[in-house]
């Protein structure tokens, strides 16, 4: 009897002590922990984002009344000062869309900050989970190399039995719950990771526009130096400028149709010309850059003269220009200081014009291959092939189909 009854009290003690281990080691761990330094920080970061949100905001707002500036000033007769004023306008909306960037490229590693901080706590839960798991599966395997008899030998009544049996299996449900807190935890760090990813894509794309915004606000204070420089603030010259850019334009528009029509009339007389087809599309006739101003471009500051039928590529003066397209050259026009441009009539239609050329390297009737150096950008103004109203150093570049101007960008590769 008193062996049996000393076994009774080292199984109680036994008892006691799994009790007392499970209780001290086996906290549960919630999946919003945070530790307090932690949860200060991120509410700091929280706080830092929604003040640049706001601010965001604001800068919208004020963009908003940009544009309608913008859209009033374009619907009125546009003399030099009214021109001069919408360039103005059009720098205050640059200055603005930079400003906007910046924000977004600060809000945007802020969150980038948080999404770390988050990764960091649930890699902390996550492995506390996994200690806390082991060490319950631990004492639940010693525990249970004790034989059912043994165990019921030990106790000195069949409910105290049965109670150590109700007591084991509630172990085994708290290693059920352990087990689907990790899971969602997994899951949480999979999502935050992706969320990461996602921001840092979402920055290199801000960081690209910070960098193409800023050249286009460049380019918007060299357009209005350009136009007082041309005009010498006079109103009747600006008059005047404006009535050759007119001409000038209508008189390229015209030439490219007519032109057209009547090379792809002689080549299909001419055996001995084909021109290949090519389904790869067209490739940049200069290095790859930003584009200054689109096709039909609403914010063209000359859209009141003629709409603007082509892309801006941004080129340095004597930049290398190349044929997009293996084609027969209908026009290489030098006009001196005037608009100088070449046109190369391709397969399938198309047609392409380089604009502003300061130098030509190829001649009339004359066969080239896509890639091929064909002249030099300009678009300065005062220099050889400019023409009036340029806005700066840039190529224009024209897509055609079938004679219609079309959006470059659709066929760029």
């Amino acid at each position: 009897m008193m062996k049996s009854s000393k076994i009774a009290k080292i199984s109680s003690i036994i008892g006691l002590s799994l009790f007392l281990a499970v209780s001290i080691f086996y906290q549960p761990v919630t999946v919003k922990g945070e530790t307090a330094e932690q949860s200060e920080e991120i509410i700091e970061l929280n706080r830092q984002i929604k003040e640049k949100r706001e601010k965001a905001e604001d800068i919208q707002r004020r963009q908003e009344l940009y544009n309608k500036q913008l859209e009033n000033l374009q619907s009125q007769k546009m003399d030099l000062t009214n021109q001069i004023s919408l360039l103005d306008n059009k720098i205050a909306k640059a200055e603005l869309d930079i400003e906007s960037t910046e924000l977004d490229v600060d809000r945007t590693n802020l969150e980038i900050d948080k999404n770390n901080l988050d990764i960091e706590e649930k890699e902390k839960m996550i492995e506390k989970e996994r200690e806390h798991v082991g060490v319950v599966l631990r004492l639940l395997y010693k525990q249970d190399n004790a034989s059912a008899l043994e165990i019921l030998l030990l106790n000195d009544s069949f409910s105290e039995f049965m109670n150590q049996v109700k007591y084991l299996e509630d172990m085994n449900g708290e290693i059920g719950d352990s087990l689907k807190k990790l899971e969602k935890l997994k899951t949480d760090l999979e999502k935050e990771k992706l969320a990461l990813d996602e921001k840092q894509k979402s920055l290199l794309k801000f960081k690209e526009e910070l960098d193409s915004k800023k050249i286009a606000l460049g380019t918007e204070k060299e357009s209005k130096g350009n136009i007082l420089l041309q005009t010498n603030e006079s109103e009747q010259q600006y008059q005047s400028l404006v009535a050759l850019a007119k001409q000038e334009q209508a008189q390229a528009a015209a030439d490219i149709v007519s032109l057209e029509k009547l090379i792809r009339q002689k080549l299909s007389k001419q055996q001995n010309i084909k021109l290949e087809e090519n389904s790869t599309g067209l490739s940049w006739p200069v290095t790859k850059n930003v584009v200054t101003t689109y096709f039909h471009d609403p914010e063209y500051p000359f859209r009141y003269i003629f709409e603007h039928p082509a892309i801006d590529i941004r080129a340095a003066q004597g930049s290398t220009i190349r044929a997009s397209e293996s084609g027969y050259v209908a026009r290489a026009k030098d006009a001196g200081l005037g608009y100088s441009y070449i046109m190369i009539v391709h397969a399938d239609g198309l047609a392409t014009v380089y604009g502003h050329v300061s130098k030509i390297y190829v001649k009339e009737d004359e066969y080239v291959t896509q890639g091929q150096a064909i002249g030099l950008s300009g678009g300065t103004p005062g220099t050889p092939g400019a023409g009036r109203l340029t806005t700066g150093a840039h190529l224009h570049f024209e897509v055609r189909l079938n004679g219609i101007p079309v959006d470059p960008l659709n066929y760029l590769q």
